[in-house]
């Protein structure tokens, strides 16, 4: 490693010009002289230093990140008794929601639009048809096969029902299986 190799003259007039235009975040404060009747303390003797190689500087202070913020309500899930249901196929849906041959954007008015229902309804299960989908990259979907699949998700998770979705799973294979999710909607207070 070699040492610094110091600026040169043309750096050093760039320095002074940025440094002139610079205003300190903590202006040094001018030294008060000491009223001639306060009495100075004697000077105690310095004690000899050690010969020692100059302390490196102290790492700065990272802060520690946020904690994490909490929702409103606590997202509990789903108890056990659900769950089985969900994986048996025992659950039967209220609602079926069915966005086959929709363009992205029917299909988002159709999923919202069925979500308010159900809830209207008082359903707490629907199921939702959204085709399989397809091993493309999900960045560009806007018009492949699965595209709609793919944004489901996001689509709940940005609504204004989203404090109201319990959870989202995989539908059981008699339901459509890859092809279809449940939507397990809260119990309205």
């Amino acid at each position: 490693m070699s040492a610094p190799r110091g600026l040169s003259a043309e750096e050093a007039a760039a320095w002074e010009k940025v440094a002139a235009t610079t205003v300190p975040l903590h202006p040094l404060k001018p030294v008060q002289p000491r009223p001639a009747h306060e009495a100075k303390a004697p000077a105690r003797p310095a004690p000899p230093k050690k010969a020692s190689l100059p302390r490196p500087p102290k790492p700065a202070r990272i802060a520690p990140p946020p904690p994490p913020t909490r929702p409103t309500q606590p997202d509990r899930g789903l108890d056990s008794h659900w769950d089985r249901r969900l994986k048996s196929g025992a659950l039967q849906p209220e609602l079926t929601l069915d966005l086959h041959g929709h363009n992205l954007d029917a299909a988002y008015d159709r999923l919202m639009s069925g979500v308010a229902q159900a809830r209207a309804m008082g359903a707490r299960t629907i199921l939702l048809i959204t085709g399989k989908p397809r091993p493309v990259a999900a960045a560009d979907r806007s018009d492949r096969r699965g595209a709609i699949r793919a944004k489901v998700l996001d689509w709940l998770a940005a609504s204004s029902h989203h404090s109201a979705i319990a959870a989202v799973r995989r539908a059981h294979q008699r339901h459509g299986g890859d092809g279809a999710l449940y939507i397990v909607l809260r119990r309205e207070r």
